[in-house]
């Protein structure tokens, strides 16, 4: 079956876990869209009926325009080998014209900030909810510091499961999640029975005129409130790869009918109690008090696990663009798990862990919903608009009209501008967080691909060299009893181009720090497939028995297992008569004829032979230093426990410079120059 025959593929388990791990996100949103527009225009005693019937207007249109035509019908057919989000965008039309890597850049900083608010604001909010109720003498959550404190242990539990892959947490999410959007299409619907008038908002004028209208006290910033309401398109999108285009398009019409009645109905509720009042100081929130009475315990409940599910989409949409972006050299390589043997599914430790400290971090400065919607929503609309470049390009190199390009670009960059417009409004208010948290992932972006580009420019030809010309110096040194032997099997995890070519970085290694004997010089080149069990190998020894370049194709369930694999093909090479045998004397396994292992990895140091100037010598520096930080790249290859050395190589780019030259003097001029200085 071809990757497109999957990705259109539609399943009854497949939209189970769609349902519970793609539409978290946007799923929540009736949470705090309404609570946001009712506390923007003063609270409930003043909005009116043109208000509410604007403002669903405005919700219904946007989640239609924004989510169901962009992304569902437009953008979910922009995949890149199945995987979805602004980075597998930008590596299908990054080769139409080099500026197309900022958009990318700052669109995917933005998004993984966002990732870190979203679990934050929508476990908050469902744990208000509970705030100061009463449970027979009991209050269990009397104040914000207790919804703060469960806010924090739920997260924690909610980033420890990570590890268990998409697909068992969709199974386990997904049948919830299903609960979920009927409850809020069944809660919209009960509300609705009271004026089914309420149904006018659905014309597209209603939601022009509240714009201009003296009823809507915030104008045009009310856009900020309402584009909370499709906040989760943008991760829809990032999670195609877990779980396939086809599934998300059966399965949106449900969510998306359930989303709009339940809008509908927290409208119905506000226009018949203008006069409601809270009691104990807790914020109205129509979502909860739309809610029959009976069911307004069940109902917090259920938000509460739809929240945490919520916090999923995100999370898996980072791992997925953390992913893409460490492909396309936007970020260092991390250590990658694969849960299961879809290639989509993948968890990340170290993302995972960073996401969890940034959004503990979030609850504990924002402290409450209010603070947090404000900063909410912000960051996101620009990765919408960013997307929407891309999207531009890519309709072009479909071969679509320029006319229908041109009118995509002008009509999704009008609507997303102005919600940026309005969003900006949040900035003093707790916008700023996000926008720091962006621009530092941006900065880190930009440092490591900006970076590689500096090296790659300057490195030149010259930075390779044949192997195959160094064949008999390398047979020569392994037959040479005047060093001793290094490691029966040294082996360098460097990639080989076109069966020939080796970086001079690796020989260099070898031949001149201090010459390495050994029985057998590997150079591994590990090439990750999209098979999840692939294993094979190829090798050319280049006529020798002690130089092996190998080629080895692993699926990528194998690519941590490279030591095993090793081991097998030394054993395959010996027995066929491929190299020497390595028979040991000393051994605790009778017969053994595989000798040691030792792997050198090779990290670049700037030489301050380096003749870069200003901007470039700076990139190239700040790169090295980060990927310094990154993880060990023993790690990547599962060498953790083996006879690893890490070795430190000068990185000399740019012209040399031909005038450094010192003068020797004779001994008594030195002896006169000595005098003179005391």
């Amino acid at each position: 079956m071809s990757m497109d025959q999957k990705q259109k593929r539609i399943s009854a388990a497949g939209l189970l876990i769609t349902i519970g791990i793609v539409y978290g996100d946007i799923g929540t949103s009736p949470l705090y869209v309404m609570k946001s527009i009712v506390t923007g225009n003063g609270g409930i005693a003043n909005v009116n009926r043109e208000l509410i019937l604007g403002a669903i207007s405005l919700i219904f249109w946007t989640v239609t325009l924004l989510t169901t035509v962009k992304y569902v019908m437009i953008a979910l057919r922009a995949t890149n080998r199945g995987e979805g989000g602004i980075f597998a965008l930008y590596a299908l039309v990054r080769k139409r014209a080099k500026w197309l890597v900022m958009p990318a850049l700052i669109g995917g900083a933005a998004l993984l900030a966002d990732g870190t608010l979203t679990p934050a604001v929508t476990v908050t909010t469902s744990i208000e909810g509970l705030k100061n109720m009463r449970f027979g003498s009991s209050i269990p959550v009397p104040s914000q510091n207790a919804v703060v404190l469960i806010t924090i242990i739920i997260l924690l539990a909610l980033f420890s499961i990570q590890m268990l892959g998409t697909s068992s947490i969709g199974k386990a999410f997904g049948p919830i999640m299903l609960v979920w959007f009927t409850f809020l299409g069944l809660v919209g619907i009960n509300n609705m029975t009271h004026d089914w008038s309420i149904l006018q908002a659905l014309n597209p004028v209603w939601a022009i005129k509240i714009l201009f209208s003296p009823a809507n006290k915030a104008g045009i910033f009310i856009l900020g409130s309402i584009f909370l309401a499709t906040t989760g398109a943008e991760a829809l999108y990032s999670d195609v790869g877990h779980v396939g285009r086809g599934n998300i398009h059966g399965s949106w019409p449900y969510v998306f009918a359930c989303l709009a009645l339940n809008y509908l109905g927290q409208g119905v509720w506000i226009l018949q109690n203008p006069n409601f009042k809270t009691s104990g100081g807790t914020e109205l929130n129509p979502f909860f008090e739309a809610v029959p009475a009976n069911l307004r315990l069940f109902s917090i409940i259920l938000a509460t696990i739809a929240a945490i599910i919520a916090s999923q989409a995100l999370i898996t949409g980072s791992f997925t663009l953390v992913s893409e972006a460490s492909g396309l050299k936007f970020l260092p390589r991390m250590n990658i798990h694969y849960p299961t043997t879809t290639h989509g599914q993948i968890y990340i430790p170290a993302v995972n862990k960073m996401i969890c400290l940034a959004t503990i971090a979030i609850v504990l400065f924002f402290r409450t919903s209010q603070h947090m919607e404000a900063a909410y929503g912000l960051s996101i609309t620009v990765t919408m608009l960013m997307t929407t470049l891309l999207l531009f390009e890519y309709l072009g190199a479909k071969k679509q009209p320029f006319v229908l390009r041109l009118l995509f670009l002008v009509v999704f960059g009008f609507i997303e501008g102005m919600f940026l417009i309005s969003s900006l409004t949040k900035f003093m208010h707790g916008g700023y967080v996000t926008v720091l948290i962006a621009g530092f992932i941006g900065i880190i972006m930009f440092i490591w691909y900006f970076g590689n580009k500096v090296r790659d420019k300057h490195e030149g030809v010259s930075t390779y060299v044949r192997l195959d010309e160094y064949t008999d110096m390398l047979t020569d040194l392994s037959h040479d009893e005047d060093y001793p032997i290094y490691a029966t099997n040294l082996v360098y995890m460097a990639p080989v181009k076109y069966n020939k070519f080796i970086k001079r970085e690796i020989l260099y290694s070898i031949l001149d720090k201090r010459p390495k004997r050994a029985r057998a010089y590997w150079f591994v080149t590990v090439n990750i497939t999209n098979e999840p069990f692939t294993a094979r190998y190829a090798v050319n020894t280049y006529g020798t028995k002690n130089v092996i370049n190998v080629q080895l194709f692993l699926g990528f369930k194998k690519q941590t297992s490279v030591n095993i694999y090793l081991r097998q093909i030394v054993h395959d090479l010996i027995k066929d008569g491929t190299i020497e045998s390595q028979p040991q004397e000393y051994t605790t396994t009778p017969g053994r004829m595989v000798g040691d292992f030792s792997f050198v990895l090779v990290n670049d140091v700037v030489s301050p032979l380096t003749r870069l100037k200003g901007f470039e010598k700076w990139m190239l520096k700040a790169r090295v230093w980060l990927q310094n930080l990154s993880p060990n790249p023993a790690s990547w290859f599962g060498l953790e426990y083996t006879d690893t050395v890490v070795e430190r190589v000068p990185l000399i780019l740019g012209k040399p410079q031909h005038n450094l030259h010192i003068r020797r003097v004779a001994a008594q001029d030195y002896s006169h120059s000595k005098d003179q200085e005391s």
